[in-house]
């Protein structure tokens, strides 16, 4: 029962049907065909006929019955792939279903009534009724879910209802019905949209803050600032865009470049057409190396298909007529005709979309840190604004028009323009190295989840695996004086060692034999391997005609028996055998014949999917990097806790007996998640799973905090790989894979991913140090306009009825303003040159965290508010020297600078906060002392030219000298002391980082790891990995803004 279970849950028809009893078939067929009589054993049949034993032959000799005596209702039906088709149907669906089905197949019998049935289940109306007519007939809901399956099981009965027996396949205008009925062989797949993609950057949160600025600078006919406002917003938009479509472009790139196609009948006639065109009923070639291009039922004949895309399974299995090879398999060995049973959606390469479009959706972790930071910065805005805008309305008495200004002037200053723009420059710099690197970035976001990634699930066949069978050392002999090499020589002559492997295993003997010892012999007769015998049987003769016998090859059990010394070590062979497959080694035993003619055991040659070369180093590698590492695969367990032993990985691997039933879609409810948590958290992998198992097992770790990371290459990886938070698809992927996963490696093995990793954590600390400094900045110019207003009045220093100096030779008696500002836009130049310029940081040198990097948004907040407050501190005093310079025993004037006009100042502050906003950086950039990384020359070159443009600025500033841009040029004393006055600033804030780092956030980092210590001691998983910054394993993804 829980191989007919675990055949019906992977997708595979199985002609076994449950054993309820000799009526049951009859009792269906009755209600379907009234003059079908009852034979005395209680058996459909004629009269007197022994009916079959077997359930199956039972119902299949009933339905021939029938079929023969009912000629004009069932036309040109074959019956007995329609009866195979049937009892597929049947071990699917319950019982009474089935025989609905029956009763809808009595009055549909034909192709065009086929066609009808699909077309009514199809329509609401028309289903109702039917529903209705069901129900009637049975207790059985037919709820929409139900309706699904009767439209799946009608494609089937119209494929089914075509005549087999044709040669001649469908005509062109048959198969363009069908395909405007069951539409194009491809998975399904949710596109966005260009207009969307538009809408999605444009219209983003950020840039919608942009976009309200440019609208208060409209209405104020600020012209020139909101054209540079809109200017940066294109920009911003604009790089985000062509980075996204860049990515999707060139995944489409490469999946059009493997589009399969497909050997198919037309008109009479052979042709080679795009799969995409495929319709049910059509007559396709499977061949030798050809890719199964839709589910297919197998007329005649036998052929070895390779499923490991499908199952994992490294060893082909052999079909004959009736069974199904499923799309995305390959054909390794053989050639057959089949006919088309279902394709696109309804495959079982189609069914795993729908796993995938479940695990769709969601921000990624970078957007959900940028929206966190947004929101805190526009909360801030919002209040500072508007308070400003109240207090200078009722308090300061300004006009409404005077204070809407200021508040603009916040407004610019505290919008981070160009976070989303560095961000994606940084990672898309990132995805151009990794693509030379031959792995292809689907999503820009997936670099910064690497760099987080703290477990690795991994496919086994085909990822970690080579998926070919190799010959392993250990070869146990039964012939003394025997050796490994004599047994494969024997072994290569069981197979036509002169022509090209014809299989899996005369592929793996005859690559690891020496060959120039087959050359002295021929063959005389040869058997080849046959799923019944499961041997090869060849009588060789040597080529002088001095020496003549039979060597054969095959299953151990098998060629045991052919032995003559059977009975003495057949216990010995099965405890070789048997120890092997605990092991998960596969086994092939070879006999030959002695003089007497009897066959004599040789010995076991042994063989295995091996690891790739570079795999150990990986995985060993991604544990340095804090990373653990689980297998998840649909093959045996002991295959894969012996591959995990070659890898030196831990080998605590579980079955999918240790994980809860599922349904397709592999959703379950949280407490089931929390269930099965700490099995799948301690177990080093799992074996003998599904792809609703993988999807299950990434969605647990998921929802308990880890940054999962998923590799695979076959249909079954996709939905894993899709709900991952870094899918990564392997050279060789099929089509599923590739459209699930965020990575597509173009290149065998994974090497890649340590250079991956490394590149992804670099790019996660550059987007970290902007993001530092950023915020910084922000709270620096925030709070100095928002205190300036408040406490720093001009006019309380030169109050009106004082000659007071506006501009250098232009004195007043009206007193200096009620309220410092700057120029809109002075502000909007030192965003466009500092935030241009650090777009640079995405070149920066810097040292990757050696173990997963996770968003502290706390501790982020902390520094930068820290940096931000001494470069605000710093503003504040320097303005107030500014304004008091007048004063004779004021710091300027004892210093020789004198007394500055009210727009001198405006340009000292100007370049005070161009200058520290850059120094600000260069102390964000490295957790140490600002010269223990230093920065790469592309950012150090960026850095002197923002800073040398605003200092020529402030020396001579183009703009008007009066009005509300107005500003007056300072003296190179003035530039000089502003320099040195930032710069002892500048190590002042870089120390006070320092301090934070290593006495603050280190100590909370050391009490955070003392607690997850105690946790990993309590279990076996590997997932015991120190963190860093106070990130644990465990910490969820934004623990900070929880």
């Amino acid at each position: 029962r829980r191989r007919r279970e675990s055949t019906r849950r992977a997708g595979f028809h199985t002609r076994v049907m449950p054993n309820e009893g000799g009526s049951k078939p009859y009792r269906a067929l009755k209600d379907v065909f009234p003059n079908l009589k009852k034979d005395g054993n209680g058996e459909g049949g004629s009269q007197g006929e022994e009916a079959p034993k077997d359930d199956v032959e039972r119902f299949e000799a009933a339905f021939s019955k029938v079929a023969e005596e009912n000629q004009d209702t069932l036309g040109s039906v074959d019956s007995a792939t329609l009866s195979s088709q049937l009892t597929w149907t049947s071990s699917s669906y319950d019982r009474k279903l089935h025989r609905n089905l029956l009763k809808a197949l009595a009055k549909h019998t034909t192709k065009e009534s086929a066609e009808a049935l699909l077309t009514e289940l199809n329509d609401p109306a028309s289903y109702n009724r039917l529903s209705s007519e069901f129900e009637n007939e049975a207790s059985v809901t037919l709820n929409a879910k139900r309706q699904k399956q009767l439209v799946s099981a009608a494609k089937y009965i119209l494929a089914a209802a075509k005549d087999r027996n044709t040669e001649d396949g469908l005509t062109t205008e048959e198969a363009e019905k069908l395909y405007e009925k069951f539409g194009p062989n491809e998975l399904p797949e949710k596109e966005t949209s260009f207009f969307v993609l538009i809408l999605e950057h444009f219209f983003a949160p950020m840039p919608c803050m942009i976009w309200v600025a440019v609208l208060v600078e409209a209405v104020l006919e600020n012209w020139l600032d909101m054209g540079v406002l809109l200017c940066l917003q294109f920009l911003n938009g604009g790089v985000g865009l062509y980075e996204a479509t860049k990515a999707a472009d060139a995944v489409a790139e490469l999946k059009a470049s493997l589009k399969p196609s497909a050997q198919v009948k037309r008109d009479g006639a052979w042709k080679n057409v795009d799969a995409k065109y495929l319709v049910p009923g059509d007559l396709v070639a499977l061949s030798l190396g050809a890719a199964v291009p839709a589910d297919c039922s197998i007329k005649e004949g036998t052929v070895d298909i390779d499923q490991a895309a499908l199952t994992g399974e490294s060893l082909p299995v052999t079909m004959n007529a009736g069974e199904c090879p499923k799309m995305g398999s390959t054909v390794v060995r053989g050639e057959v005709e089949a006919t088309v049973e279902a394709t696109g959606a309804d495959t079982f390469f189609g069914k795993t979309a729908m796993l995938i479009n479940n695990a769709s959706g969601g921000l990624s972790n970078v957007q959900l840190v940028l929206l966190n930071i947004m929101v805190v910065l526009m909360v801030l805005c919002i209040a500072l604004c508007g308070t400003a805008f109240f207090y200078l309305i009722f308090r300061m008495k300004e006009d409404i028009p005077d204070a809407l200004s200021f508040a603009v002037v916040v407004l610019v200053a505290s919008i981070p323009m160009a976070m989303e723009l560095v961000t994606t420059s940084t990672m898309a710099i990132g995805s151009h190295t990794l693509a030379g690197m031959d792995a292809i970035v689907a999503r820009l976001s997936a670099i910064e989840d690497m760099a987080g990634m703290n477990v690795l699930c991994s496919d086994k066949t085909g990822t970690l695996t080579l998926n070919k069978m190799v010959i392993q050392n250990e070869c146990p002999t039964f012939v003394e004086g025997l050796d490994q090499r004599t047994v494969l020589f024997y072994a290569a002559l069981a197979a036509k060692w002169w022509e090209p492997p014809k299989d899996a295993l005369d592929t793996l003997v005859l690559n690891s034999a020496d060959l120039s010892l087959c050359q002295p012999y021929r063959h005389v007769d040869y058997r080849p391997f046959d799923p019944t015998s499961k041997r090869t049987e060849a009588e060789i003769e040597k080529k002088d005609g001095s020496e003549r016998f039979k060597v054969t090859k095959g299953a151990p059990n098998i060629i045991i028996e052919l032995c003559a010394e059977k009975e003495s070590i057949r216990d010995i062979v099965q405890t070789e055998v048997m120890a092997f497959a605990e092991r998960g080694v596969r086994c092939l035993a070879v006999a030959k014949t002695e003089e007497d003619g009897q066959y004599r055991f040789q010995g076991i040659l042994t063989f295995l999917d091996p690891p790739r070369p570079d795999t150990k180093y990986t995985l060993d590698k991604a544990k340095d990097f804090g990373i653990a590492v689980k297998m998840i695969t649909g093959d045996h367990t002991v295959i894969g806790k012996e591959t995990m032993r070659q890898l030196g990985q831990g080998t605590n691997l579980l079955s999918a007996d240790a994980l809860p039933e599922l349904d397709s879609s592999g959703e379950v409810t949280d407490d089931v998640k929390e269930l099965y948590s700490q099995t799948i958290i301690e177990a080093d992998g799992f074996g003998q799973v599904y792809p609703e198992h993988k999807y299950f097992i990434v969605d647990t770790l998921r929802s308990r905090g880890y940054r999962v990371g998923m590799t695979g290459d076959g249909v079954n990886d996709a939905p894993a790989l899709k709900r991952a938070d870094v899918g990564i698809a392997v050279q060789g992927s099929t089509d599923a894979a590739r459209a699930a996963a965020d990575i597509v490696l173009t290149k065998p093995g994974l090497s890649v991913l340590v250079e991956a990793i490394i590149i992804a954590r670099s790019i996660f600390q550059r987007i970290k140090n902007y993001i530092i400094y950023r915020v910084a900045c922000t709270i620096q110019l925030l709070l100095f306009f928002f205190v300036g207003l408040l406490l720093f009045h001009p006019n309380t220093y030169c109050p009106a009825g004082d000659k007071c100096l506006m501009s250098p030779g232009i004195y007043t008696e009206d007193g200096w303003p009620s309220y410092f500002k700057l120029p809109v836009i002075a502000l909007v130049i030192i965003t466009v040159l500092n935030d241009g310029a650090t777009i640079a940081i995405a070149y920066d040198n810097v040292k990757p965290g050696h173990n997963p990097e996770v968003w502290n948004l706390f501790w982020l907040y902390v520094l930068s508010t820290s940096l931000g407050l001494v470069a605000l501190l710093s503003s504040l005093l320097l303005l107030h020297l500014g304004l008091s310079s007048h004063n004779p025993a004021s710091l300027l004037h004892s210093l020789g600078i004198g007394k500055l006009a009210f727009r001198q100042i405006q340009a000292m502050i100007y370049l005070k906060v161009s200058i520290s906003d850059f120094l600000t950086l260069f102390a964000a950039r490295t957790k140490g002392p600002f010269f223990s990384v230093m920065p790469h020359w592309k950012l150090a070159v960026a850095g002197i030219f923002a800073l040398t443009c605003s200092s020529l600025l402030s020396l001579s500033w183009p703009f008007a000298q009066t009005g509300k841009d107005g500003m007056s040029s300072i003296d190179p004393k003035i530039l000089l002391f502003v320099w040195i006055y930032c710069l002892l600033f500048f190590f002042l804030q870089d120390a006070i980082k320092v301090i934070l780092n290593h006495f603050v956030i280190a100590k909370m980092q050391t009490k955070a790891e003392a607690v997850f210590m105690l946790r990993s001691e309590s279990s076996s998983s590997n997932l015991g990995v120190e963190a860093e910054d106070g990130n644990n394993l465990q910490q969820p993804l934004l623990a900070s803004s929880n």
